[in-house]
């Protein structure tokens, strides 16, 4: 069974995050077929998937640092992106304790020397790791403190 069955039951989770850590959150909802990022040939007015079902997506970006943003889409997954690093396809079930790993400083990012290259590496809980590469140039601050 899932542990967050509905996109507005995994941003409810992110607004207790947001609070335990003392940041601030703005949320944005899309809802319906044709506000959806993934639904764009579902066509002009068409809220519905053919299955009957209203799909719900939700934006959410975090305050403070590191700069974090979560996509939530209606088909159990999440674009988690981190200071400007993209990590696509993290299921649902797994964005609190990316988001946690994160700010709790467990996130590191792993460099490469031949060929150059650094990596995002995000502990999950059950000795899982959420791996997203990186070039060089998109170095932040925050990324660059974080180099092993």
């Amino acid at each position: 069974m899932d542990q967050f069955p509905t996109t507005e039951s995994a941003v409810t989770a992110l607004r207790a995050i947001a609070a335990e850590y003392g940041r601030e959150i703005e949320v944005s909802h899309d809802i319906g077929a044709d506000q959806t990022s993934r639904r764009s040939a579902a066509g002009v007015g068409v809220t519905a998937d053919p299955d009957g079902s209203l799909p719900h997506e939700a934006y959410v970006e975090l305050g403070g640092s590191p700069r974090v943003s979560v996509r939530l889409y209606p088909e159990d997954d999440a674009m988690i992106t981190i200071e400007g690093v993209e990590c696509p396809d993290v299921p649902r079930d797994d964005v609190p304790a990316f988001l946690r790993s994160v700010l709790d400083g467990l996130a590191h990012v792993r460099a490469r020397r031949f060929p150059p290259g650094y990596f995002l590496i995000v502990p999950l809980p059950g000795d899982r790791t959420h791996k997203e590469f990186m070039p060089m140039v998109t170095l932040t601050p925050w990324l660059s403190s974080r180099v092993r």
